[in-house]
């Protein structure tokens, strides 16, 4: 079947979401797909528990916590979700795009959004013979319900900020905890790695550098060890329950450099009056996106998300003039967010 929509919208993370609420806003409806199994994008894949300090009027919360907001925010407006399906094919005109996805998934869209940030991401996985059948059950490249490892024998694989925060995060409630990574060069902040140096000096965890994970032993979704080899040929068989890797996300934009879209370093070119491409009817918002001073910040995308959807507006319901409204005087505004009357 092919789903017939006023506007696709290619990326469920912030800037995605929030362009569903400008377009709810004008009486667009909208459906949405990226192709990770939920919402969020980078905000719960990286750093769902990091704290975010430049939302506006919001003095802190996490990448988690604002993606629970705007899907807060959206729900009044009910646009079609579609997740865990990348878009493989664009290709029409203004008024009429057909987009089909990896799935098999058809949309006819007189408009399209492209919130795809840089592309779609995919954890940089750890590639041991039979280990997929054990990922998000024992073996992990995100971290979700972190208190149900308490008590565990965890191992994380990595250098970076989210080892080094999971780490420090997860070790004081575990019953062992060990960090591998493959140097002793790490790119997380000095911070953490200095407390985590006395964690491992309190005894508390442990670190192996020089360390690669090479085998593992399991019984159906149970595991019970990891071992790993030092660059000198030492072998250490570790107690593991749960193993955690994080290797960084590969992100790849795919498809969309076929679809005659200009591009500058590795982003779409847009008008800044309207944030639409060089292919009328498509526009591209947050990081994908990128014209003279563009700044990759949340905030930039939701401003962009605001004039793309007056611009889409224009183009929906050609000879019609796209009035400015607020959601505080306007009452057409107010029952589209189901709020009328309760001033």
């Amino acid at each position: 079947m092919t789903t017939e929509t006023d506007a696709l919208i290619i990326g469920a993370g912030p800037c995605g979401l929030f362009q569903v609420f400008e377009l709810g806003l004008l009486g667009i409806k909208a459906d949405i797909v990226d192709s990770l199994p939920a919402v969020g994008g980078q905000c719960t894949w990286l750093y769902p528990d990091k704290p975010i300090y430049d939302i506006p009027a919001v003095p802190v919360c996490t990448g988690q916590g604002l993606i629970d907001a705007l899907m807060q925010q959206i729900a009044p407006f009910k646009p079609g979700m579609h997740l865990g399906e990348e878009v493989t094919e664009l290709k029409g005109e203004s008024g009429r795009f057909l987009v089909r996805t990896s799935r098999g998934s058809e949309f006819l869209a007189k408009t399209v959004f492209l919130a795809a940030g840089v592309g779609s991401f995919q954890p940089r996985k750890l590639k041991l013979p039979g280990l997929e059948a054990l990922e998000e059950i024992v073996v992990h490249y995100r971290v979700r319900e972190p208190e149900r490892f308490a008590g565990q024998d965890l191992v994380i694989l990595g250098g970076g900020d989210s080892a080094l925060d999971w780490a420090l995060a997860l070790a004081p409630g575990a019953r062992s905890l060990t960090l591998v990574h493959r140097s002793d060069q790490f790119r997380a902040a000095p911070a953490s790695l200095a407390a985590y140096r006395q964690l491992v000096a309190d005894g508390r965890a442990r670190l192996i550098e020089f360390g690669n994970a090479v085998n593992y032993r399991a019984d159906g979704t149970k595991l019970f060890e990891i071992e790993v080899r030092q660059d000198d040929g030492t072998v250490h068989t570790l107690p593991a329950n749960h193993l955690f890797a994080f290797f960084g996300m590969s992100p790849k934009l795919g498809p969309i450099l076929e679809w005659g879209l200009e591009m500058e370093r590795k982003a779409v070119k847009v008008d800044t009056a309207t944030f639409q491409s060089n292919i009328p009817g498509v526009f591209a918002i947050g990081d994908i996106c990128d014209y003279p001073g563009k700044k990759k910040l949340i905030l930039s995308g939701f401003h962009e998300a605001a004039l793309a959807a007056f611009a889409a507006k224009a183009l929906i319901e050609p000879g019609r003039k796209v009035h400015l409204q607020y959601t505080t005087t306007s009452p057409i505004m107010q029952q589209r967010l189901g709020v009328a009357g309760e001033a």
